[in-house]
């Protein structure tokens, strides 16, 4: 390739140096211009991959969901399945706090984002639950994970750890500020509201709870066969 020869652009690495700067930087720190500065081109170029920020936000959602390592259909129980692909769904958004909110409305616009729904959606069908109240279980599960993310005790949107950490102590200082008469449970729960220190802990209760909330509501009545 001689010198004047433009780089060929791989919208691969440009999702994935965009991934890199929605991680440590935040989604809007992703602009067209950013991105064809760090991949050597105009941004002229980035447009014949993506048609603007709104197709590339698009194709971020589609990485994550790509990155999901679906398990194997099984004979296991419907819940036991359902909680394998939740957690495989949640191990891929757990590294992107900042891009998994993307995701939810985005699902439909990818192969991997069909292929997830129709796993869930057949293992809801399967366990009674007619198409639209399957639908509504499936989406606000799938949410209860991005929200699990995104609201993490101690999480902030800065993404450097020295901030991070005095986010956290600021934030302890004003719970122990509060009045003990007014406020004890609050106070004696001051550091776990503040900082998440079984992370892992924190994640398999929040796939219980998404389980077992699954488990507890009723099929409705079919009307669909």
């Amino acid at each position: 390739m001689s010198k004047d020869t433009p780089p060929r652009l791989d919208p691969t690495a440009i999702v994935t140096s965009a991934l890199r700067i929605a991680d440590t930087e935040g989604l809007s720190a992703i602009t067209i211009r950013r991105l064809a500065q760090e991949h050597g081109v105009t941004p002229m170029a980035l447009y014949r991959h993506f048609r603007d920020k709104s197709d590339l936000l698009d194709a971020l959602a589609a990485r994550l969901l790509a990155d999901i390592r679906l398990p194997e259909p099984s004979t296991a129980p419907w819940e036991e399945q359902v909680r394998a692909i939740l957690a495989a769904c949640l191990a891929a958004l757990r590294p992107h706090p900042t891009v998994a909110g993307l995701v939810p409305t985005r699902i439909l616009l990818s192969e991997p984002g069909l292929i997830l729904v129709e796993r869930i959606l057949a293992l809801l069908d399967g366990a009674g639950y007619p198409p639209d109240q399957a639908t509504e279980i499936g989406t606000q599960a799938f949410c209860s994970l991005v929200t699990l993310v995104a609201t993490e005790p101690g999480a902030t949107e800065s993404t450097d750890p020295d901030t991070r950490d005095d986010a956290v102590r600021a934030k302890r200082a004003a719970l122990h500020a509060l009045a003990p008469q007014r406020f004890p449970h609050v106070l004696a729960a001051a550091d776990a509201l503040t900082f998440c220190r079984d992370r892992n802990g924190y994640y398999d209760l929040g796939l219980e709870f998404a389980v077992a909330g699954i488990r507890g509501i009723r099929p409705a009545t079919r009307t669909d066969r």
